[in-house]
């Protein structure tokens, strides 16, 4: 189905068309049309499937204007999924006059958050504690809201947010229409859902492909000792311009970090316990390609959409296949080829084995690349962009100075040029 061929106003379409869409997902499909008709919904969808645009479109669509109390209430498990699920409303909603949406998340002052909601706003996206923070201070009244959607229940409650969720569901109206999107539906998403959802209807998409086609994945096996040296050696060899690096814990991203930058890469750090401010600092740093390397804990990365991420490497072995598959779609983005590197310590092996045999596409083992591979794959590089000057530059000017200064063929100084740039 195309997105023209929804019942949903012009301004809405016009929107989506601005958005580069036109073919609705699997999970927009099937769940729009139902949410349309003011059912409740359980989508099963996995991170990428388009769910934001299934139940943002039709909740736009419900809104009314000249009301500016909120009318609708999303909740997600980190700031920066709030942060990314509201833009998306907020372009979708582009082309409506006066339509407001704001996220409110913990880590930013809340006393500006607290200021654009008495101003009045019809869509709020947030985490469920600093939602209750606005609840129990009076900046917000969910009398009037008309829909709830949990995005990401299984994160959410993983997270130990059941008890927020809950008291923020107990406040919304009994008529309204409760929406839950997960990439898995584990039992106590199903007690959320018979406890607080009308008669759902279920939807689920298979995970056919269960990675990008695009996305090679190679996994090298180490000694624990020796892991630091075989990141650097697959971060000097792949030469690429943004890689992100997932470790466990915050202390392992403090320790790769902390050591890359002695190596004098370009790096910064993410995790849970910086506050907003640096977040989004080094967020903007990792975006505007100030830094090459971001590395992270899978929360910190959770909501990231950088379409120019080449390479994923897996410092640590994820906890399970569905933080592998969130990890390395962070690469391979509209459309492009990416990377996916696993670092293998003995203790992780049979974790990584686990994760292998749930169909989540080939896995290549390797060797890390040897110092001599590393300067060979250098040199590739540098003579592969040489010889592109050449097809493609404009080389007259270099030309008449070499042969007036140098008679030889040229392959002495080319060869000198090409040492100092390897040694430099």
């Amino acid at each position: 189905m195309n997105f023209n061929d929804l019942n949903i106003s012009d301004e809405i379409k016009k929107a989506i068309e601005d958005m580069g869409f036109t073919k609705l997902t699997p999970i927009q499909n099937n769940a729009i049309p139902e949410i349309l008709k003011g059912k409740d919904i359980i989508g099963q969808a996995q991170t990428g499937s388009g769910k934001t645009l299934a139940f943002a479109i039709p909740i736009i669509e419900k809104i009314f204007i000249p009301d500016k109390s909120p009318q609708a209430i999303i909740l997600c498990p980190t700031r920066e999924l709030s942060m990314q699920v509201a833009s998306e409303i907020e372009k979708i909603g582009s082309k409506i006059k006066k339509f407001k949406v704001l996220a409110v998340y913990g880590g930013q002052p809340i006393g500006k958050q607290t200021r654009v909601l008495k101003k009045g706003v019809h869509v709020v996206v947030g985490t469920p504690g600093r939602v209750i923070d606005h609840i129990q201070r009076g900046n917000l009244d969910l009398i009037g809201v008309e829909s709830v959607v949990l995005d990401e229940a299984d994160e959410m409650l993983e997270m130990g947010f059941r008890e927020d969720i809950e008291t923020i569901l107990e406040k919304t109206p009994s008529q309204r229409q409760t929406l839950l999107f997960s990439a898995t539906i584990p039992s106590e998403v199903r007690k959320i859902a018979l406890t607080y959802q009308k008669n759902p209807e279920f939807i689920k998409i298979a995970n056919k492909k269960k990675t990008v086609p695009k996305i090679t994945q190679y996994s090298f096996k180490c000694d624990i000792k020796n892991k630091f040296i075989g990141l650097t050696k697959l971060i000097e060899a792949y030469d690429v311009k943004l890689a992100l690096i997932f470790c466990n814990t915050k202390k392992s991203v403090d320790y790769v970090a902390k050591h890359l930058k002695k190596h004098d890469f370009k790096v910064d750090s993410l995790h849970g316990d910086m506050t907003q401010q640096t977040r989004d600092k080094v967020m903007n740093k990792f975006k505007n390609g100030n830094i090459k390397i971001l590395v992270a804990t899978d929360v910190a990365a959770r909501g990231l959409d950088i379409a120019d991420v080449e390479v994923i490497i897996n410092y640590d072995v994820p906890q399970n296949r569905d933080d592998y598959i969130h990890r390395i779609g962070r690469t391979a983005r509209a459309g492009k080829r990416g990377y996916a590197f696993t670092l293998v310590s003995k203790d992780e092996l049979s974790r990584f084995n686990n994760i292998k045999k749930q169909n989540i596409g080939k896995i290549v083992e390797k060797e890390f690349p040897t110092l001599q591979e590393i300067e060979e794959i250098k040199i590739r590089k540098i003579l592969k962009n040489a010889n592109d000057l050449v097809n493609d530059g404009d080389l007259s000017k270099y030309l008449n100075y070499l042969k007036k200064e140098y008679n030889n063929d040229g392959l002495d100084i080319a060869a000198a040029l090409l040492k100092m740039l390897l040694e430099n």
